[in-house]
């Protein structure tokens, strides 16, 4: 198990107990949530993981109608930890704002890096962005200004720097 802090912890916890439930085709059980507690012990924030993993169970409904519009498939095609992972982060996009977005997005490509096929990662970042764009917009087109600006500044950086009389910067 990689260290890390306690609600990224939580975060691994509940794609484990996301996952198990998803390949069981039933609700995550007590025993299932006490199972994947315990291997994480004390190094992981308890009251997050069930946040996490009661939040996406009560609200899967809402959370699948929006992954619709950016996977480019059936929801049932995508593969288990995928799905999993996916399912988190478009939670944590709805009901945890106070977390950026772009923190949500690498937190979930590392989920999926981790427990995910080789090249789930790509997917899961592709998808996730354009869940950014939609739920985060404002966020998300500031972002992206952002990093615009600093593209035209990188690109005109020559034009700022004056040489001296020998011709040297």
């Amino acid at each position: 198990m990689a260290g890390g802090l306690p609600r990224t912890q939580a975060q691994r916890a509940a794609v484990q107990a996301l996952y198990q439930s998803l390949v069981n085709n039933q609700a995550p059980e007590k025993d299932t949530m006490d199972f994947v507690m315990a291997e994480y012990a004390n190094k992981i924030d308890k009251n997050y993981f069930q946040l996490l993993v009661e939040g996406v169970t009560k609200e899967i409904d809402t959370i699948d109608a929006e992954l619709t519009h950016a996977v480019d498939r059936s929801l049932a095609t995508v593969d288990p930890v995928e799905i999993s992972v996916l399912r988190l982060a478009v939670f944590e996009y709805i009901h945890r704002p106070d977390i950026p977005y772009r923190v949500v997005l690498n937190e979930a490509v590392e989920l999926a890096k981790s427990f995910g096929g080789e090249q789930g990662h790509k997917y899961v970042n592709g998808v996730l962005d354009k869940m950014s764009a939609r739920l985060r917009q404002a966020e998300y087109q500031a972002a992206k200004a952002a990093r615009a600006q600093k593209k035209s500044e990188l690109i005109n950086w020559p034009e700022k720097i004056k040489p001296s009389r020998r011709g040297f910067f």
